[in-house]
């Protein structure tokens, strides 16, 4: 099983309305893209050859939505035979998703909901990691959620949830900053705490992003700039743990180009002066 995680640099979210200009310019600024794995397991024959055109001058990283690693119901084999095919395509160094359960009894919210952090759930995810990662013939990389609400049942903090997951099953971590901010807010703990507790070697992406605030609570909705606060916790997490390939999402009211640039701007000028950790 392929354990390597190169250092990528500084990227971005593939989104349709940048195709046209992405193809057009081959960006110099941008050494990366994200891609949404469900948007071109299933596409038709001209998605994938515009994926093999961009891989001659980036790599390309898929992020799924709906593996549901944290559900009941039976992992997809068909789906996470797709995944394969497309990561051997496009030689994607990781292949992520999301640490939560999209669904029950066969039926997909099309969310990411979140799971009790105890003994029952942990066991349950390393199962399935397990199952996955041999499906997949590489380690997964899970990435940390923005939650809302927390079950009375948790008995681990989700930071110490995280580290156990990725000691018992070999699986990496994609850190969403932009979330672990959220999840702060929302649930009164310290942010910081949730970044020293994980291993540095663990993670091998990070994620930022916008959301909205409506005072007493915070939504992830990838739709605005990030804030300064998540700036500096960026900067704070690479101070910590090093450089790690670093990419901005942006989903919803998507901006002009250049103004999802601007955002790449700033993240490599937080990493300007860290050192790459071994």
């Amino acid at each position: 099983m392929s354990t390597s995680f190169p250092y990528l640099g500084s990227g971005l979210g593939l989104r349709a309305p940048h195709y046209d200009t992405i193809l057009a310019d081959r960006p110099k600024d941008v050494e990366w893209f994200e891609i949404i794995s469900e948007n071109f397991i299933e596409a038709h024959k001209g998605y994938k050859e515009f994926l093999a055109d961009l891989r001659q001058n980036y790599p390309i990283v898929m992020h799924g939505v709906s593996l549901s690693i944290g559900g009941t119901d039976p992992l997809n084999q068909d789906y996470l035979k797709k995944l394969k095919t497309l990561a051997q395509l496009i030689e994607a160094p990781w292949i992520s998703d999301h640490l939560c359960f999209t669904g029950a009894g066969g039926h997909n919210t099309h969310d990411l909901l979140p799971i009790p952090y105890n003994e029952e759930s942990l066991a349950h995810l390393v199962s399935r990691i397990h199952a996955v990662q041999e499906a997949l013939a590489r380690p997964l990389v899970l990435e940390n959620p923005s939650s809302y609400v927390e079950f009375k049942n948790s008995t681990i903090t989700e930071w110490d949830f995280l580290a156990a997951l990725c000691e018992r099953t070999g699986c990496k971590l994609l850190f969403d900053v932009n979330n672990a901010y959220v999840s702060a807010y929302n649930h009164g703990f310290d942010a910081k705490t949730y970044i020293d507790a994980i291993p540095r070697e663990s993670i091998v992406q990070i994620h930022l992003a916008g959301h909205s605030n409506h005072g007493d609570y915070i939504i992830d909705t990838h739709d605005t700039p990030v804030i300064d606060e998540v700036w500096q916790l960026y900067a704070y997490t690479i101070a910590q743990k090093g450089k790690i390939s670093t990419m901005v999402e942006w989903d919803e009211s998507i901006p002009a180009f250049d103004v999802v640039l601007a955002e790449l701007a700033k993240a490599r000028a937080c990493t300007a002066n860290i050192k790459e950790a071994a």
